[in-house]
């Protein structure tokens, strides 16, 4: 996975072609996605995104592997999965029935302490897990013929937060179903290791061990 940031799609574009050119003898490009900011970071729904996202080096905790190995210090490991929603059906639902699909309030932001069990923000209550399932959401939305969604991609220091929040989500946990997939699916989804960057650059030794 190669994920270019900025402003300039031209830029984008110029630069993605120079790393496929490089990454060629060894790898295949098999899927792009244009990702944008939409506000001031909402979903295309119109909720906020990453409102529990940990903060400062509590998030750098959550998102960071430290004590384990000194290969792997400073390394994280990062979900992404490309969600396509159906903004049609999600636009059709009255105001109330959209804040108890994600559980909390589009106008505030706030979550809402009395809604459905199967809402979004329940599923995936970061301290309601043991352990808590702490992860740093850098989510984008996108749009491709007439299609649009959310690229999910989330860090953290172990794929376990990912398991456990996923597992509630499909309701293997207590049979509740996440209210998202009412109106959004996953299309695709895949587990990345990113190795840990010093100051020369990428550390590969656990690859090389």
């Amino acid at each position: 996975m190669v994920w270019l940031r900025g402003d300039n799609l031209g830029e984008l574009l110029h630069r993605g072609r120079a790393i496929e050119v490089i990454a060629q003898p060894a790898f295949e490009l098999i899927h792009v996605v244009d990702g944008f900011k939409y506000g001031d970071g909402m979903d295309l729904t119109g909720y906020q995104d990453g409102t529990e996202n940990p903060k400062d080096e509590l998030a750098q905790q959550a998102a960071l592997m430290s004590g384990e190995s000194n290969k792997m210090d400073g390394s994280s490991f990062v979900a992404v999965q490309q969600w396509q929603h159906d903004l049609s059906h999600f636009e059709n639902l009255s105001a109330q029935q959209q804040d108890h699909t994600i559980g909390r309030t589009k106008a505030t932001d706030e979550e809402i302490a009395d809604a459905p069990t199967s809402a979004h923000v329940k599923r995936v209550e970061q301290d309601d897990f043991d352990p808590p399932a702490y992860v740093v959401r850098r989510s984008t939305p996108w749009i491709e013929n007439q299609q649009a969604g959310l690229m999910f991609v989330s860090f953290s220091h172990s794929f376990d937060a990912f398991e456990m929040q996923l597992r509630r989500m499909v309701g293997l946990d207590d049979g509740v179903t996440d209210a998202l997939f009412t109106f959004s699916k996953p299309a695709t989804g895949n587990y990345y290791w990113c190795p840990p960057i010093g100051k020369e650059g990428l550390n590969l030794a656990q690859l090389m061990s």
